[in-house]
């Protein structure tokens, strides 16, 4: 069992450790001139605060172009779609043509019939068989033409559903640039991403912003954090979830508390574009240091005044993990021995 008056063993401590928190670089999606700045260095915000205005007229007039857009291609639409309601009308006088044309050719064929008998018998003349056979040949042919006039309709709605559907998807298309237009309208007013304290600032009226250009910061004061840097040597008895008890340089006298929230998967060094591993024969062994997460408990009334980038000095107790960690390698030996 480790006891207090055994600090290298029970508490393990550093100096290389600070305040930090995951702030946001608040920047414009647009093009443009500031027109209105609402806040100030150092002011607090919450999320959805209005923090700027660029200048929107020329978003306002892209956005009727796209209104005017919608409504012609809605306009277009609606057309192809009388027409085609249209032929449903044309479609039902071609077929009524075409009954008629058939009960004329039904009656013309009787008097073909009738008078080509009267003929036969000598009781008719064959100029009147004659003229029944034009007279058949004709509702033929006129039956024929309103035939091919049913299939023309039929092919023309064809036509005309193929144009709806175009007139539809361009409906589609400028809706769209329409959604477009109007979230370029709704960036030109820069909000608050989260609640926090205005950092960084460096926008102001009249200024000529580009897209993706930092403007502030909003950093979330509520949300800070420790990152300590350890050396590895330090880490063996280290696990997440231990208690830690903090001293912060700019706040004397001011206790704070927290819990090891996480550890790096690697050491700074690590992630350096040019680590320095050293693979030839002259090697000075240096011990690295390990990030570690530390978050402080929210029930001090003075983590309000902490600030990113301040120094702290955490002590992690690393006893109990130490403890659990022997108890499991002895229950190991035990079932080892019962072997």
């Amino acid at each position: 069992m480790y006891s207090r008056s055994t600090p290298e063993v029970a508490w393990q401590a550093t100096d290389d450790a600070y305040v930090e928190a995951d702030y946001t670089q608040v920047a414009s999606r647009l093009a443009g001139t500031v027109a209105q700045v609402l806040v100030a260095d150092n002011q607090t915000v919450h999320a959805g605060d209005l923090l700027a205005v660029l200048d929107d007229r020329d978003a306002r007039v892209a956005l009727d172009s796209a209104k005017a857009q919608v409504l012609s291609a809605e306009a277009a639409l609606s057309s192809l779609q009388a027409q085609l309601a249209r032929q449903n009308s044309l479609r039902a006088q071609a077929r009524a043509t075409l009954a008629a044309d058939e009960a004329a050719i039904a009656l013309a064929d009787a008097n073909r019939h009738r008078f080509a008998n009267m003929a036969r018998d000598g009781s008719g003349t064959l100029q009147a068989q004659q003229q029944a056979d034009a007279q058949w040949q004709v509702q033929q042919a006129n039956h024929d033409k309103d035939q091919a006039a049913l299939q023309g309709v039929d092919q023309q709605s064809a036509v005309i559903q193929a144009e709806v559907e175009k007139a539809r998807a361009a409906v589609l298309a400028a809706q769209s640039q329409l959604k477009g237009a109007e979230l370029n309208l709704s960036y030109t007013q820069i909000k608050a991403p989260a609640d926090g304290v205005v950092a960084q600032f460096s926008v102001r009226v009249g200024a000529y912003v580009q897209p993706g250009k930092a403007l502030l910061a909003v950093v979330p004061l509520r949300d800070v954090y420790v990152t300590a840097n350890f050396r590895e040597t330090q880490l063996a008895r280290m696990r997440p979830g231990q208690a830690v008890r903090l001293t912060v340089d700019a706040l004397p006298g001011v206790p704070f508390t927290g819990k090891v929230s996480s550890l790096a998967p690697a050491s700074g060094l690590s992630f350096s574009p040019l680590p320095a591993h050293n693979a030839t024969g002259n090697f000075t062994k240096i011990v690295q240091r390990l990030p570690v997460r530390i978050k402080i408990d929210e029930n001090n009334p003075q983590r309000a005044l902490l600030r990113v980038g301040m120094s702290v000095r955490p002590e992690v107790d690393v006893r109990a993990p130490a403890q659990a960690d022997s108890l499991r390698q002895h229950e190991g030996a035990m079932r080892l021995s019962l072997r």
